[in-house]
């Protein structure tokens, strides 16, 4: 059971998310939705324990509900940030894997929201940098740093190209060397599952960006070769609880 009076939300307020998720239980509501998302989730970015309270009811509601749906996923993908609240999100286990096998039925639906919903499944599974970051790879760009001479090298994948490059303030992007994509077969964990995903509902432009990402690139500067999801993982990954 909750205790709603030591939860606040992003207003300071403990009392009034219960109330207004009673109201969407009770009926599609669209002003309690909206509501709930001002209180839920702080300018696109902050949570607060009301947030990850509200979750598992959030879950309930998500298999009829686009709306809490989107909301869960918004909570989850800032759940990485600096909170103060990893025992609730903690109890909220057993929901998240609830939410995740939801959203993959979802995501086999070939829905308009594909992206969005694979984005949340990356959160669900706690990989909240690709989350933050990945795109449809039709104009995506990544910025590193080269593991080897520490130049910045900017990474491209996209309808313009898939290269590494030095970006110039005004050349634009110079010295292009092509990206060397990996195989699907020599994918695992986090992005054989992307890719597998991706190519089992027909993505094919998503799945050939991830294969790309989680290829190879050689730096423009010194012409070392390293690991593109290597080393934005290890840049970006947040420390979780």
């Amino acid at each position: 059971m909750v205790n709603w009076t030591q939860m606040h939300d992003c207003y300071g307020d403990v009392d009034r998310v219960p109330v207004f998720l009673e109201r969407v239980e009770f009926e599609d509501n669209a002003e309690a939705w909206e509501e709930l998302g001002y209180r839920l989730v702080l300018e696109h970015d902050l949570v607060f324990p009301a947030s990850f309270a509200a979750v598992p009811r959030l879950v309930r509601l998500a298999s009829k509900s686009a709306r809490a749906r989107r909301l869960a996923g918004a909570i989850l993908r800032r759940a990485a940030g600096h909170h103060g609240c990893d025992d609730l999100l903690a109890d909220c286990d057993d929901a998240i894997a609830e939410f995740r096998k939801l959203l993959d039925r979802h995501l086999q639906s070939r829905p308009a929201d594909y992206l969005a919903t694979f984005l949340d499944t990356l959160a669900a599974k706690e990989e909240y940098h690709w989350s933050a970051v990945l795109g449809d790879f039709t104009d995506d760009f990544y910025h590193l740093t080269c593991p080897h001479c520490a130049v910045e090298v900017t990474i491209a994948i996209g309808d313009q190209g898939r290269y590494s490059a030095i970006r110039d303030w005004h050349l634009g992007d110079v010295d292009r060397r092509a990206l060397r994509p990996t195989s699907p077969e020599a994918l695992s964990g986090t992005g054989r599952w992307m890719h597998e995903t991706a190519v089992r509902d027909g993505h094919e432009v998503l799945a050939d960006g991830i294969v790309h990402i989680f290829g190879q690139a050689e730096c423009p500067r010194c012409t070392s070769v390293f690991n593109i999801a290597d080393e934005y993982t290890s840049a970006n990954r947040p420390v979780l609880r």
